[in-house]
């Protein structure tokens, strides 16, 4: 039925109420007199005022207000001589509607230079407000700007942030003062405010053409949000030179002038309401403040995504805006962030990096910024990436291949790290090419810190020839790289890099007078030798021993202790809240002279992107002591946002004018080995070193779309997705596809046990024993969801078991490769036990 309007003396007010159930609604409210419609279902309610305009005036957002009462939402068009907009008509549109849809015609709004025709449709479900709007363009013009549409929220306080599709944040705590703009290329913003739990979810495409979005805080502390579409992706104006630049002070104006072309094209608006403690709550934390937990890591960990294909650990918000490529530790903290849209962002941007910033050699260039002030000369490349004045940073090589393995670990997608096969091998090639002398020890470009040049993230200390901290990322992508190698079915390969990376371990904990890095009297590893063999950098550079724990490189008991206990000794004696990058100073020279005297900058600041590794290197050792810098972390969270480069070692205060993802990397060490959520290309591996403050905790975890419940008791660990469910007291692995529950026992790399249902519904699989001696399980099953066959891996081939379920046994033989099948076990409780000779 299509209705329209009756003349307003019989009927002043048309109301079209549509229940559906007692949860969703979809009302229209008509009144022809003031010529405004309310619109909307029992989240979102829309008020727009077609009197000679066409404009959104209200939004409501579940019983919140949200929009600016005198701008509200509105299409937008800037020229350099005039300003168009829906809010000025010559006349008024011709609304007609029907159930659940709203049709505005004839808004015509421009002059010559710029004439524009739209038409809005407006279709409204229990759960979404979409506009599809049907433009027309008459003549083509050059545009300053297009705001298709513009949002005036109320003020700066209506949300906290706005996540973009591929998981970065506009986060409005860093518009610190009016006229701050942020651009991104973005069609999607999921607004959100964790006080009230309110979050309002725009979508926006265009078939054929690109979009972005900008965020500004206007002169009256107002929050904009303006979305643009164009032919072409939007480009940046400013800086001369650059044009990179996507955050502007004392300016809205971030995108450059663009062409509009006489045309006609199709736009899709999608409003939705979001439930962020529902969509982005975290479970229920024991012992730790989860609301701290929550906020982190939807904010800090999330601001180095500075746009589309631009990920790093410094945030948009810095002056020059650098991206480092040689950070290992960028994929890894989609593990903590736990956003799908992060782990694409991240898979798309490694596809980026892959075809942008690496040489044909096999070098990948260490950064990326908005200004090229940071370049060593003559290294910039066209799409912005070069290597840093500072020296060539080799670890980007490294970090480059443990990125890519550590996201297809939480993607599982194997298909998308086939395509870096070749980039990633000729990545760690370029490294291992430099190992000249054959000690499977690589040597950096300079021989002697008498030169002066950096070689990894530590920039400006001066580490030359044979350098521990390069050679212990290289290790640990090496390992990483070896297991993907053997997936994609290169065994070649695989061991190759596999006894590369063996050799350089038995190099690495040689004494440093044998020519490796272990210094016996101090009992710690130094940082690097020269090429005269001369030892520098022993001072008990924290990355670097913390990274040879917890990659696996030290493998001594006594080593591990050693460093740990003497770097928890001086904690103490400082009372430091969280870990600086050294412990002691370097020797004058070793380093940029402005550093010294200790404690400055690299010699000696407190840098919080290395607590990830600090919390892995206690985890198995003393889990009590990460966890009280992780609490630390929170504290000082609550207190300064971490809204800083570094802490100064003396006053423990903030300094530096960027501010890092990476100071929230304790908490993806909480995640990673505390919490010991440990996503794999094909299970979620559940390996947690608990104290008894955090027993008790339950987790909800993004898993390749599943929705995990985590239980991490000290005694009892499970994983359950809602249909299935796994319980142990020891670590394992768990996967569910359709029917069938895996299950891998402890860190097995195959799966060890297969449960197939017809019905998959409250299937709870307890595990009791999985050793040499036994298997042996509970199964609780709802009655009359059928019956569950198992399959049992890794057993003897073609051997007879005796199987006993509830004390009636029989006996089975195993296959030629070694599994077990148990058929039709019947759906109730009971218990499964396997005696193995």
């Amino acid at each position: 039925m299509k209705l329209n309007f009756l003349p307003a003396v019989l009927f002043p007010i048309i109301i079209l109420f549509f229940e559906f159930t007692s949860f969703a609604q979809i009302t229209i409210v008509d009144n022809p007199l003031d010529k405004s419609i309310v619109f909307g279902n029992n989240k979102l309610l829309f008020t727009l005022n077609y009197n000679q305009k066409c404009v959104v005036t209200k939004l409501n957002v579940n019983g919140e207000q949200v929009l600016s009462g005198t701008d509200g939402i509105t299409s937008v068009i800037r020229t350099s001589s005039s300003v168009f907009s829906t809010s000025h008509l010559t006349r008024s549109p011709i609304v007609t509607y029907d159930r659940k849809q709203i049709t505005l015609s004839g808004i015509n709004y421009g002059n010559n230079e710029a004439s524009i025709s739209e038409n809005w449709r407006i279709f409204i479900s229990d759960s979404t407000v979409k506009f599809e709007i049907g433009r027309t363009v008459s003549k083509g013009f050059i545009a300053e700007e297009v705001c298709f549409p513009v949002i005036s929220f109320k003020n700066m306080a209506t949300w906290e942030g706005a996540f973009t599709e591929y998981g970065g944040l506009a986060w409005f705590y860093l518009f610190n003062e009016r006229l701050c703009t942020y651009g991104v290329h973005s069609g999607y913003s999921a607004f959100w405010n964790s006080k009230t739990g309110n979050g309002l979810t725009i979508s926006a495409s265009s078939p054929g053409k690109k979009t972005a979005s900008k965020f500004t805080r206007d002169e009256d502390d107002k929050l904009i949000y303006s979305i643009a579409v164009s032919d072409e992706k939007l480009n940046y104006r400013y800086d001369e030179g650059t044009f990179r630049r996507r955050f502007v002070r004392g300016k809205t104006d971030v995108w450059d002038e663009f062409s509009i072309h006489a045309e006609k094209y199709t736009e899709a608006l999608t409003f939705s309401w979001m439930n962020y403690n529902e969509d982005y709550g975290r479970g229920k934390f024991e012992g730790i403040d989860g609301s701290k937990v929550t906020s982190l890591l939807n904010t800090i960990a999330r601001i180095g995504v500075i746009d589309e294909n631009l990920f790093g650990g410094n945030s948009w918000h810095t002056p020059y805006g650098p991206i480092c490529l040689h950070e290992q530790y960028i994929g890894q903290m989609g593990l903590a962030i736990n956003d799908p849209r992060y782990v694409e962002g991240y898979k798309n941007c490694l596809e980026y990096y892959k075809n942008n910033a690496i040489a044909d050699d096999g070098r990948v260039l260490a950064r990326w910024a908005y200004t090229d002030e940071d370049a060593m000369k003559g290294t910039v490349n066209k799409n912005g990436f070069y290597e840093a004045q500072w020296g060539y940073l080799l670890d980007s090589n490294s970090d480059f291949v443990t990125n890519v393995a550590e996201l297809y670990d939480q993607s599982g997608d194997l298909e998308w790290v086939r395509n870096f096969k070749l980039s990633c091998e000729k990545s760690l090639e370029y490294l291992m090419n430099r190992d000249e002398n054959r000690n499977y020890l690589v040597e950096v470009m300079t021989d002697d810190h008498s030169e002066k040049k950096g070689s990894d993230w530590i920039d400006i200390i001066w580490a030359s020839y044979e350098n521990a901290f390069i050679n212990a990322k290289l290790y640990y992508a090496l390992t990483l790289w070896a297991e993907i190698e053997y997936q994609l079915g290169d065994k070649d390969k695989a061991s190759h890099y596999s006894d590369f990376a063996s050799r350089l371990r038995i190099s690495f904990n040689k004494t440093t007078e044998e020519g490796g890095f272990w210094n016996p009297q101090d009992k710690w590893y130094v940082y690097w030798l020269n090429k005269d063999r001369s030892v520098h950098g022993n001072n008990l550079v924290i990355p670097v021993n913390f990274m040879a724990i917890a990659y696996g490189l030290c493998d001594d008991e006594f080593k591990r202790k050693a460093i740990l206990d003497r770097v928890e000794d001086q904690m103490q004696n400082e009372n430091l809240f969280a870990w600086p990058l050294n412990m002691y100073s370097y020797t004058k020279g070793e380093g940029n002279d402005w550093q010294f005297p200790f404690p400055q900058y690299e010699n000696g600041d407190i840098f919080l992107s290395w607590g990830a590794v600090g919390v892995e290197a206690y985890a198995s050792y003393k889990p009590e002591i990460a966890l009280k810098y992780i609490e630390n972390i929170l504290e000082r969270y609550d207190q300064d946002g971490l809204a800083f480069q570094r802490y100064g070692r003396l006053k423990q205060d903030g300094l530096g004018d960027d501010i890092l993802a990476g100071n929230s990397l304790a908490l993806v060490g909480l995640y990673k080995s505390l919490y010991g959520i440990n996503p794999l290309h094909n299970r979620l591996y559940l390996n947690p070193h608990l104290t008894d403050k955090l027993s008790g905790t339950i987790l909800n975890y993004n898993f390749r779309n599943k929705k995990l419940e985590i239980g991490l008791n000290k005694d009892r660990l499970s994983i359950s997705d809602q249909k299935f469910k796994i319980v142990s007291k020891y670590d394992f692995g768990f996967n569910s596809d359709g029917n069938d529950l895996l299950y891998f026992n402890s860190d097995a790399k195959t799966c060890s046990l297969r449960a197939h249902t017809s019905e998959p519904e409250g299937l709870v699989i307890e595990i009791i024993d999985w050793n040499n001696k036994e298997i042996h399980w509970k199964q609780t099953m709802p009655a009359g969801k059928g019956k569950v066959t198992y399959s049992i891996y890794n057993l003897d081939k073609s051997k007879i078991y005796d199987i006993n379920t509830d004390g009636h046994v029989k006996q089975v033989e195993s296959d030629q490769n070694g599994c077990l099948l148990i058929d039709n076990v019947k759906d109730e409780s009971c218990e499964i036990r396997i005696e193995l000779p």
